[in-house]
């Protein structure tokens, strides 16, 4: 039984480590935000069929 609870507090400390990361992600790190644009040859809109 030790070592499932070890296992269980293994995985409770990393999951406490990855919400941690993902929480300092959202709040210290601003997206760019912009316009976005992609010219698409005419040849992709309209393919020529054989």
């Amino acid at each position: 039984m030790p070592t499932l609870f070890r296992f269980v507090v293994t995985l409770a400390i990393l999951a406490g480590i990855a919400y941690g990361t993902m929480f300092a992600l959202v709040m210290f790190v601003e997206p760019r935000k912009g316009e976005m644009s992609v010219r698409i040859p005419p040849e992709k809109l309209n393919p020529k069929k054989s």
